[in-house]
């Protein structure tokens, strides 16, 4: 029976797999078992793996024609972010399709990609097609937290799975972003390092109507301050610089790598896919301190979204230390280092063919993500891991605000065409 891709994202909607961290998930063994069992019906074998009950991952291996090819490894998560129905303007969990759309929450974060996988296997198998090299298949629970139930755990105790892999591709990254009339399709061959910070202020517990030089709330405070305020160097890295020389001159514009921000002012619309990665980010995000409003707390503490670019860790621990009031320290709770692939690859050529293949007029640059995947776990065993997830977007599409936003969908021809960009790409 041949699947229709955006039946097939629908159904994986349906299970409501939100991950809530902290080890507390949904349906992510029902989710698997779904996927276990399309691909067995397509000749594929399935071996689940769970950590932790409930907490399942699916792995696969279609082997192909020349065992002499390294192989490539496709993975997709199955989790999602929590989506709160009252903020929605439809069932985040219902898996609509409707106006040309498949509605719901991890239609494009990233249960499209699993769909768009799993058509093209029950393709090869209907037309008895097999791939030229090795494609090792990881449907993982967990990455919308750390990992740990997923494919951090895969690398640590399932390493052997994935030899002879060379590279990988995943989310956020092959989708068409319209400038004027010129189509984009960014390849994500780089990421920031995500660095989780937590800063700590003790002083002096007092009463709150008493003067105290060593209020743990004041000092903390005037860090975050100075670190909210703080503009971090440019650092260009090969992924980025590549990216503003091609979109620049696909898009007309003047590009000078020694003004890297008045470059990006000239991008227009293009400056969403930059903007982010030309600097290291430190962003607080939660603060706790106190317990009576008339009571000077003894500790106080802040969480910083800490994102950093490839050899920069040092600068940057360096550079928040100096901006730390006395009696503030800071520890990492994650700390995970930016991670790259090269960009001058057969693989990177490769996919740009495909996406060509298909959208002849389609511009393929690399591209720096922002925030974080599953491509922190997989680089530690040796894989270029590339974010190539493709999509056909209507122009005007907000794509980037879909991820972990309100009403998340992804257009029907989008996932159809992706599908068949993925068939190219695997099959050459």
């Amino acid at each position: 029976m041949t699947l229709d891709v955006a039946q097939v994202c629908a159904e994986l909607i349906r299970f409501d797999t939100t991950n809530r961290g902290g080890g507390s998930s949904e349906g992510e063994r029902e989710a698997a078992e779904h996927v276990a069992a399309i691909l067995a019906d397509n000749g594929v074998p399935p071996t689940l793996l769970e950590p932790a009950p409930r907490r399942t991952n699916v792995l696969a291996r279609i082997p192909g024609t020349d065992p002499s090819l390294p192989a490539v490894l496709v993975q997709s998560h199955l989790d999602v972010v929590p989506a709160d129905p009252a903020e929605w303007g439809f069932d985040p969990f219902a898996g609509e399709i409707r106006d040309g759309f498949v509605h719901g929450r991890g239609a494009v974060d990233m249960k499209d990609m699993a769909a768009m996988t799993l058509a093209v296997v029950n393709r090869w198998h209907l037309e008895g097609r097999r791939p030229r090299r090795d494609v090792v298949l990881a449907f993982v629970a967990d990455e919308e937290d750390q990992g740990e139930y997923g494919a951090h755990w895969l690398v640590d105790h399932h390493a052997a799975y994935f030899a002879g892999v060379e590279a990988a591709i995943s989310e956020s990254g092959g989708f068409s972003f319209d400038v004027d009339g010129v189509r984009l399709y960014p390849v994500g061959t780089a990421e920031r390092g995500t660095s989780h910070m937590k800063l700590t202020a003790v002083g002096r517990a007092g009463h709150g109507s008493r003067r105290n030089q060593q209020n743990a709330v004041t000092a903390l405070v005037t860090s975050l301050a100075r670190i909210a305020a703080y503009e971090h160097p440019v650092r260009l890295t090969p992924t980025v610089e590549a990216f503003l020389v091609g979109a620049g001159k696909a898009l007309g514009v003047e590009v000078d790598l020694d003004d890297v921000d008045g470059t990006i002012a000239r991008l227009g619309p293009a400056a969403k896919l930059v903007e982010n990665t030309v600097r290291c980010s430190t962003t607080p995000t939660m603060l706790q301190a106190g317990y009576k409003v008339n009571v000077i707390p003894g500790t106080a503490t802040a969480q910083l979204d800490v994102r950093t670019l490839p050899g920069t860790i040092d600068e940057l621990e360096a550079t928040i230390d100096s901006l730390l009031s006395d009696g503030v320290t800071r520890e990492f709770l994650e700390h995970q280092p930016a991670v790259e692939a090269p960009v001058d690859t057969a693989w990177f050529a490769s996919m740009a063919e495909a996406l060509r293949d298909e959208d002849p007029a389609a511009v393929v640059v690399p591209y720096c993500l922002g925030g974080g995947t599953d491509a922190k776990a997989f680089s530690q065993l040796g894989i270029h891991c590339y974010g190539f997830s493709p999509l056909s977007l209507p122009v005007g599409f907000d794509y980037r605000a879909m991820a972990h936003g309100v009403d998340e969908r992804v257009p029907v021809a989008g996932l159809e065409f992706g599908a068949r960009v993925l068939d190219r790409f695997l099959s050459s």
